[in-house]
């Protein structure tokens, strides 16, 4: 019982003082012995059991594993930091909704979602954020790029995966489905 506390230690102090989330890939590199992936997701379950009634609890995300702090206290945490996020326009987080949910698109689709051209900047900011990344070329004359989001957009957002994105209310459901963006899933080209 004394080496499964031990373990549990050695896990939480690893995740606590990361600066990314760590997978279970990583977690398995903290010991030298052979302590097997199904041996690291049970303590990590009794990890998140442990901090629940806590101030942080232990998320799983894209890349693995982290600590985060409980929503209550975001604003206190903020008063540190007086540096605030940067503040998305609404055009970017209209071009970020709609790679996310339509990936891959090019950068014609999301002009003819939203129905007005699209500023270079925009897609700059995704991508300088580490939210979205080119993943390829459409095959069609003038091979545009196509863009996709990445981990790093998921980590951000505390999604495992982008089966987690919440539902889309009806009007935009119907709205991104008659874009007919589907078809360039079939068409990338690896870069």
């Amino acid at each position: 019982m004394a080496q499964i506390d031990k373990l549990k230690e050695v896990l939480e102090v690893a995740l606590l003082t990361s600066s990314q989330p760590l997978s279970i890939e990583d977690l398995t590199k903290l010991f030298i012995g052979k302590t097997d992936r199904s041996t690291i997701r049970m303590l990590l379950d009794e990890i998140k059991n442990d901090w629940q009634e806590k101030s942080m609890s232990l998320v799983q995300v894209a890349s693995g594993y982290r600590f985060q702090a409980k929503a209550d206290f975001t604003e206190f945490l903020m008063r540190l930091s007086p540096d605030r996020a940067p503040n998305y326009s609404r055009a970017v987080m209209e071009v970020l909704a709609i790679i996310a949910y339509r990936q891959p698109v090019t950068r014609a689709d999301i002009e003819k979602i939203r129905g007005v051209s699209l500023n270079s900047n925009t897609l700059r900011q995704l991508i300088e954020r580490e939210w979205i990344d080119i993943i390829g070329q459409k095959e069609v004359p003038g091979r545009p790029s196509l863009y996709a989001t990445t981990k790093h957009f998921l980590n951000d957002f505390a999604l495992k995966s982008l089966s987690e994105l919440p539902e889309l209310n009806s009007s935009l459901t119907q709205e991104l489905s008659d874009s007919k963006v589907d078809e360039n899933r079939e068409e990338i080209q690896e870069n």
